[in-house]
């Protein structure tokens, strides 16, 4: 296992460091699994304010990975897809795809309303994930968690990091 430098930021206009109950399992989640947290905030529902704080973690030579929970519905504040998609060099269609498939199987048809997104920025990795607990769980537990497991195989984007920038 490599330890990756993870950073997660919880969306929301509601939400405080005493009830993030989904940024406190991804912390929980990542640093079980022998990751570093670099670093965590929680932002406004507000596509410049989002991409303010992960376009700062993305020049971090200090964060590998940014995970965000929050803003991915269909509501007029969800704004993360539309904040985080001008940052990405390369988008992860499969992380949105993949989570929807595997979200069905929990709650059905109503996964159809989520816009979670992946994507590459520089050498960062940022996945985006639905704002409740049980969504970030089924992230992690079902996608990330392997994703983000050097030894897991036949591939995974830990090895890929060192790679990202090649010309």
């Amino acid at each position: 296992m490599t330890a990756l430098s993870i950073a997660v930021l919880t969306v929301s206009d509601t939400r405080r460091p005493g009830d993030d109950t989904s940024g406190d399992l991804l912390v929980e989640r990542l640093t079980g699994a022998g990751h570093e947290l670099a670093g965590r905030r929680i932002v406004r529902d507000d596509k410049h304010a989002i991409r303010a704080v992960v376009g700062a973690w993305v020049v971090d030579a200090g964060v590998q990975v940014v995970l965000t929970t929050g803003g991915t519905g269909f509501t007029g504040r969800d704004s993360t897809p539309e904040a985080l998609l001008p940052l990405f060099d390369k988008t992860i269609d499969g992380f949105g795809e993949l989570f929807r498939q595997v979200s069905y199987e929990e709650i059905g048809s109503s996964t159809i309303q989520s816009r979670a997104v992946g994507g590459l920025a520089g050498s960062t990795l940022i996945f985006a994930m639905p704002g409740s607990t049980g969504a970030c769980r089924t992230a992690w537990d079902k996608i990330l968690a392997h994703q983000l497991d050097v030894d897991h195989r036949p591939c995974n984007f830990a090895e890929l990091l060192p790679r990202f920038l090649e010309a």
